[in-house]
């Protein structure tokens, strides 16, 4: 059994240099394994939503600590996870446009538009391997960098690959609200947000999204079922979180309180807490925290350019504020910034000129053609007409002492002006002390990786120069898809054509 006071010891090493990776030291430090889940809020039993049972996640809480404020860097996938794997927020590193330094060129332009970290920084599983620890990622990495995955991940299935006695830092990716649930929650029975019609689509969709927090529940179930049948879970500290709310429109890929915050919870094994079972914490938490708070509790020096914080540190201090980012998601240019308080959220809109619903990966979807067209036919209510509007304001300010939902905007009531000055401030200082990165333009070779993936459906103006410059290019490659998908057509034409003689023949 691993001492409490192993645990305390660790915390003391936040700042001391890295250990050496002992086999001896590696079998004292306890597993750390990360459950990821992807686009999911907090509608659970242990956060007080009884719509759904939720008793593993629920357990998970009632044995460890509950953590009511937690937000996210960014609402989507790539950009939180470069964040949290680096510990320090995407925009730091210019990590921020989601689903960056992906080569989509055939391989014509080696390098082309690729990004780099710098040579100091290491990633969080690198920082575990370096200190003893095996290291593997079930599922996704979605990292917004260059990186060998190999020398990340030791393993990529299971913590039975490591060796006797050798302690792990494992991520396993649970699909979340991508997954495709048995049908259990009836769509009349749930809550709709004023900002969202109440139409049976809608409705469709937010039932659906309960039945996939359900589903989550019996796979952390299995987990933890499986970490008690190889006797693990008595020296395993268990992250539970996930990397931004749902798919529904206003919350996915933006930056209001649906998109970014998320549900975050820490379990111990029994007897070996650093707080009381059944803490709940209300202090402001960023995801990158938890990046922070893997190594220390691993004992694990924190190099000195993570910005996240250690959150059971004797001399932890709490967050006045955190901040979240929206920049380019897929092909959709776009840049706002968000600092969450105590009380409001501030948001600025940089592209005031586009609206929030310009072309995006989910036009396709039943929802956001509804959307659509409601607005198209005038109803929709102002409140949910706004997010459908063809502009944007500059600034936004809600107070969640009044209004959960941010509808209300402040940014433009006179008995507000002082405490919008205050959060522009927070705002404009973290951008500048963090040399925030995307205040400069994505890089013409980035945003041709981009185009060439896209092509057609790239409609922002940043994208004319890259569209001229690779127009022939991009025609090669156009007449090379074609011939392969009419070669596919073909082959499976001459398929089925020998398939209906073989059942002739044999009928």
């Amino acid at each position: 059994m691993l001492p409490r006071s192993l645990f305390l010891l660790s915390l003391c090493l936040l700042h001391l240099p890295s250990m050496p990776s002992t086999r001896a030291q590696a079998t004292e430090r306890p597993n750390i394994l990360w459950l990821y889940v992807e686009d999911m809020n907090d509608w659970m039993g242990c956060y007080g939503d009884q719509l759904v049972k939720t008793p593993a996640i629920d357990s998970l809480a009632t044995h460890g600590v509950r953590f009511d404020r937690a937000y996210m860097p960014a609402g989507v996938c790539s950009a939180t996870r470069s964040a949290l794997i680096t510990g320090t927020m995407q925009t730091t590193f210019g990590i921020h446009n989601h689903r960056s330094s992906r080569d989509n060129s055939m391989k014509i332009f080696p390098g082309l538009g690729m990004i780099h970290l710098p040579k100091e920084v290491k990633t969080l599983p690198e920082l575990f391997r370096k200190a003893g620890y095996y290291t593997y990622n079930k599922g996704k990495d979605d990292y917004n960098f260059v990186y060998d995955r190999s020398a990340l991940y030791a393993g990529t299935n299971h913590w039975s690959g490591r060796k006797k006695g050798q302690p792990f830092f494992a991520q396993i990716q649970l699909r979340g609200g991508k997954n495709k649930p048995i049908k259990a929650v009836s769509p009349a029975k749930v809550p709709i947000p004023p900002y969202y019609p109440d139409t049976s689509i809608v409705r469709r969709e937010i039932a659906h999204h309960y039945d996939c927090v359900r589903k989550t529940d019996q796979e952390v179930a299995a987990i933890l079922e499986e970490l008690k049948k190889d006797k693990l879970l008595d020296n395993t500290v268990i992250f539970f979180f996930t990397d931004h709310g749902m798919r529904l429109l206003r919350h996915k890929q933006f930056v209001y309180e649906g998109g970014v915050k998320v549900p975050l919870v820490v379990q111990w094994p029994a007897g070996k807490e650093l707080v009381s079972p059944a803490t709940v914490r209300k202090d402001l938490v960023s995801g990158i925290d938890i990046s922070v708070t893997s190594l220390a509790l691993a004992g694990i020096a924190i190099p000195p350019y993570m910005e996240g914080r250690n959150l059971f540190s004797p001399t932890y201090k709490p967050r006045s504020f955190v901040v979240s980012a929206r920049d380019r998601c897929d092909y959709t240019i776009e840049r706002i910034r968000t600092i969450r308080t105590e009380r409001y959220r501030y948001l600025r809109n940089f592209l005031t000129d586009r609206p929030w619903m310009q072309p995006q990966y989910r036009d396709g979807r039943d929802y956001t053609k509804e959307m659509k067209a409601l607005f198209a036919a005038g109803k929709l209510t102002p409140v949910q007409a706004r997010f459908m509007g063809p502009k944007k304001p500059a600034e936004e300010l809600y107070d969640h002492s009044t209004d959960p939902h941010e509808i209300n905007n402040l940014a433009t009531n006179p008995g507000y002006s002082k405490i919008l000055e205050a959060h522009r401030k927070l705002l404009t200082g973290w951008m500048k002390k963090t040399g925030d990165k995307g205040q400069e333009p994505e890089s013409a070779a980035g945003l041709a990786q981009v185009y060439f993936r896209w092509k057609g459906t790239c409609v922002n103006p940043e994208y004319e120069p890259v569209r001229e410059k690779y127009s022939e290019f991009l025609n090669k490659i156009t007449d090379k898809a074609k011939a392969t998908a009419e070669a596919r057509k073909k082959k499976l034409r001459e398929e089925r054509r020998k398939k209906r003689q073989r059942d002739k023949k044999e009928g």
